[in-house]
């Protein structure tokens, strides 16, 4: 069961002193979320169980799940509530506003979004992504009024660049993870990067601000994990500048980079001494066009201020946009897929 943590969700300002301010599957039989690993019935007392997931929409066919915020994620929420903490990259803004961004793509929800955020045992949301501006900066900052009346904590955004960069800390079980949220996208990114006095997102154009920002996370925290919103969409492998920024964050002591944005899974695997996975695909997702239903939520956990081991938790996205825990030969299939995919990413075997 979850152990709602004292979660010290301190957004502090690491580097900067004056920082700112029950679904059914796709052939309609009902799907059940798999149990917790056997495993954590004789792990260490002082361990805890870290749960992230790829990219969130509330539009398309979707939206409607908003109608019941409290079963907007389906049974994949089950997930999330065993475990201790957990994650998602929320790709859309929060507004009422009308006045879009000139892109093709443009996501807006309501604030019941964050209601279903919560009811689904979801502690924490970046907004590093390349949709929580779609409708301008105002828009970004109705979405940030909007999580903290709804009291989501959020990184990866904020109303200034430190407090986009700034990380949220939580105490799990006696270990301190800190987590920074980063995009690397860069459609119109001169535009919506933070900067001094201006809100935005946290990007890796902020150059050594990103790896100050993890360094200094490590002096305050024992694990620091980076939600990153990168890579090229439709393609497997990571590109150059995403195996470049996981050296870079790995040098500056990210103990996990978590990645989002390719619509697919990409690899997974050790980088010397953190643990990288490159993308974890769509997750919630707005419709059905994309380039993989498969899926899953990635389980880290830590022990005694350390990350100490990993578990993947196949699903695949059903016809409501759900995502469903697979289980018999899908899973095999999809574990199986995601093993294979490691060959082109550089990274060797991942802790068990």
């Amino acid at each position: 069961m979850r152990t709602r943590l004292t979660a010290a969700l301190t957004a502090a300002v690491l580097l900067f002193a004056t920082a700112a301010c029950g679904s059914s599957g796709d052939d309609g039989t009902a799907a059940s979320p798999p149990s917790p690993p056997a495993a954590s019935s004789s792990a260490p007392r002082d361990s805890a169980t870290i749960a992230i997931a790829g990219d969130v929409h509330f539009e398309g066919r979707v939206a409607d799940l908003l109608a019941n915020p409290a079963t907007a994620f389906g049974p994949v929420a089950e997930v999330f509530r065993s475990a201790d903490y957990a994650m998602v990259n929320f790709e859309t803004s929060v507004t009422e506003r009308t006045t879009a961004q000139p892109k093709q793509y443009k996501f807006k929800t309501s604030p019941a979004a964050f209601q279903a955020v919560k009811d689904a045992g979801i502690d924490l949301v970046s907004l590093a992504n390349n949709h929580v501006l779609d409708f301008g900066r105002g828009g970004l900052e109705d979405t940030l009024a909007a999580a903290d009346a709804a009291g989501v904590p959020h990184i990866g955004a904020g109303a200034n660049t430190a407090a986009a960069l700034a990380p949220v800390i939580a105490d799990l079980n006696g270990t301190r993870v800190a987590f920074i949220g980063v995009s690397q996208i860069w459609e119109l990114w001169d535009t919506w990067m933070a900067g001094d006095d201006r809100p935005g997102i946290a990007h890796t154009a902020h150059e050594d601000l990103v790896t100050e920002a993890v360094r200094d996370a490590k002096k305050q925290a024992d694990v620091v994990i980076l939600m990153m919103h990168w890579g090229t969409e439709g393609q497997e492998c990571p590109n150059g500048e995403q195996k470049d920024w996981a050296k870079r964050l790995s040098e500056a002591g990210a103990d996990a980079i978590i990645g989002t944005h390719a619509h697919l899974m990409q690899g997974e695997g050790r980088l010397n001494d953190s643990y990288v996975f490159y993308g974890l695909g769509n997750f919630l997702w707005w419709w059905d066009d994309a380039f993989s239903n498969d899926t899953g939520v990635l389980e880290l956990t830590v022990s005694g201020g350390h990350l100490t081991g990993t578990r993947f938790v196949p699903a695949h996205i059903s016809s409501t946009g759900q995502p469903i825990p697979s289980s018999g030969a899908e899973a095999e299939r999809i574990s199986g897929k995601l093993d294979g995919l490691r060959k082109c990413t550089g990274l060797k075997d991942a802790p068990a």
